[in-house]
């Protein structure tokens, strides 16, 4: 089974199974088509996946988040009256992770060539019908990209023309792209022939990436541009192969990567909420959606103070803020009426130690930003909306011998910083950061530190099996909707294709990880099926309230049904998002 964010996305994974690859294959596969898509990522951004090995039987964290590079610092753009990193632009980028992230896991636990698995996204970039999307995404951001030179000529062939971006249908080519995935196959392929083995000659191409002539060129397009990256930036970085963190909820073991993400969040969440009986209070009405919002706000606010890249100090209180002695005291917290005041606990005595950074949490309500507090979402369009939901895709793939894949790609989304004449968009990631401790200390801007971001690969296994694999895109919201996917399917017994479509809430009471890091205290998304009297009570809760038609998010999971022997996909009605099983 193959799920991503593209129809022809997955259909490069389904091509990669018909030839006997396993589903880490097919991910790499999917992942090379949807960078090369444009679908709210490219090649320079970063990757996270979670990956079931059935040999071990266990889970394995793949962190290929890339890195602030030498010169962001504080002061850098402090000085440039900067209150955090900017949301585009060279000076937004992390070190390329992708490119690493799908080597490794290839290498490792795949089986076969780099030049098998990007055959499909090779043939798109020499040109593929540009779907609307994406064509219309780009000619929206048509000012912004002509900022950057290399950007304009791979994105904009109708310079001058009223229409300046692709039409949808057009042929869209990407010559440089693919001259660079060619060095990357050449490379392999060097190897073998001089007889290294197929994991060697895979690092082989790795090494060209990172340390040869396509990081001269990044290095040297992005310097011109006005970005900081250096070539040590790129040869010192290094996929990172982690344990993930799990807690039990209800007998079934939950994974996320660790809290350089927000991932941890929904664990937190799930661990506050198994002190109510959701299941009694029943889906959607006013108790759970009060209960729910509540629950995310206490441990988002977590999130917001103490998650930051645990290889720089200071180190995240991780046990405490997991641990379910700590959520039993947040979920006292949760009230009849929703407490817009919620903020940051303190895990630290739930952990045997001291919270050194009571004195910064009792300033951090000054550092904060505010989005319009008093009123609700100003509609589908309204630009805080735009910030909360910004970029990442989802692939999810499995198969018969047992391998599970929950990946959740990202960064270089339209309008991108081209690094010269790589066809290699550059991530946004940076913005991430925070520049003031006030607001969080663990994850203040440092050379070589990884921001923490909201991407949030899941998996959820029960009596030892793969139970659920789940991913999505949607920046602040993803662990919103994985959470209420999860209870869905947990509480409520919906299939997991019902699942994916079912009417979720948001909550923008936490802060955004983008742009101005704003909240919205009280705010609430509902979707328009909630029947007026649930509105009614919530409006009395202290709610402001807006709606849409489809609120589930994209989400993509893999359900298993281990009575028959089976897999089930869901793929939400959301987007573009799309499946193939055989």
């Amino acid at each position: 089974m193959a799920i991503t964010g593209k129809p022809l996305g997955a259909t490069a994974g389904a091509m990669i199974f018909s030839q006997g690859g396993n589903a880490v294959d097919a991910s790499c596969a999917m992942l090379a088509a949807v960078c090369t898509m444009w679908d709210v990522l490219s090649w320079g951004g970063e990757t996270q996946a979670l990956i079931y090995n059935p040999h071990t039987k266990k889970v394995i964290a793949i962190n290929a988040m890339g890195v602030a590079p030498t010169g962001a610092t504080v002061e850098f753009y402090k000085e440039k009256g900067m209150a955090y990193p900017p949301e585009f632009g060279p000076l937004a980028a992390t070190t390329p992770g992708t490119p690493g992230g799908l080597m490794t896991m290839l290498a490792e636990y795949g089986t076969m060539s780099l030049e098998q698995v990007l055959a499909p996204a090779m043939q798109m970039a020499k040109g593929y019908p540009i779907e609307a999307q994406t064509a219309n995404m780009i000619e929206n951001n048509k000012d912004k990209i002509k900022e950057w030179p290399y950007s304009k000529k791979v994105f904009l062939p109708h310079l001058g023309e009223e229409r300046e971006a692709p039409h949808a249908g057009e042929i869209f080519v990407q010559e440089d792209l693919y001259n660079t995935l060619a060095k990357l196959v050449e490379a392999e392929k060097q190897a073998l022939k001089k007889g290294k083995s197929r994991k060697e000659a895979i690092y082989a191409a790795y090494e060209r990436f990172y340390k040869g002539d396509i990081a001269q060129e990044i290095v040297r397009g992005t310097r011109e541009q006005g970005g900081l990256f250096t070539m040590e930036d790129l040869a010192k970085w290094k996929v990172k192969i982690e344990e993930p963190l799990t807690v039990n909820y209800k007998g079934i073991d939950v994974y996320k990567l660790q809290e350089w993400t927000q991932g941890p969040a929904l664990l937190q969440s799930l661990n506050i909420l198994e002190n109510f009986d959701l299941k009694a209070m029943g889906y959607n009405s006013a108790n759970y959606i009060n209960t729910l919002y509540q629950a995310m706000s206490l441990a988002f606010s977590d999130r917001d103070f103490y998650y930051g890249d645990p290889d720089f100090g200071p180190k995240s209180p991780m046990k405490g803020l997991l641990s379910k002695e700590y959520a039993k005291e947040r979920a006292k917290l949760i009230q009849e009426k929703n407490d817009e005041t919620i903020g940051p606990g303190d895990p630290y005595p739930f952990q045997g130690e001291t919270n050194p950074f009571l004195d910064l949490l009792s300033k951090r309500k000054d550092a904060l930003a505010y989005d319009r507090p008093e009123l609700p979402i100003q509609g589908p369009e309204d630009p805080f909306l735009a910030h909360f939901l910004a970029g990442t895709t989802s692939i999810q793939a499995t198969d018969k011998e047992g391998w599970v894949v929950s990946v959740t790609p990202s960064g270089g989304w339209v309008p991108a910083t081209i690094a010269g004449n790589t066809g290699i968009g550059l991530s946004q990631r940076m913005q991430s950061f925070v520049l003031d401790e006030r607001l969080n200390p663990f994850n203040v801007l440092e050379p070589g530190k990884r921001p923490r971001v909201t991407l949030t690969p899941s998996m959820a296994l029960k009596d030892g099996k793969p139970f659920l694999s789940f991913s999505i895109q949607g920046g602040d919201t993803q662990d919103q909707d994985l959470l209420q996917l999860f209870l869905n399917i947990v509480e409520f017994g919906m299939t997991v294709q019902q699942a994916t479509e079912a009417a979720n809430i948001h909550n923008y009471q936490i802060q955004s990880s983008f742009g101005a890091h704003e909240s919205k205290p009280g705010s609430i998304e509902l979707n328009t099926q909630i029947p007026a009297w649930v509105r009614n009570d919530l409006r009395n809760r202290g709610y402001k309230m807006n709606f849409l038609d489809r609120t589930s998010g994209p989400l993509n999971a893999i359900w298993f049904d281990w009575k028959h022997g089976t897999f089930w996909g869901g793929s939400s009605n959301h987007g573009e998002d799309y499946g193939i099983a055989w």
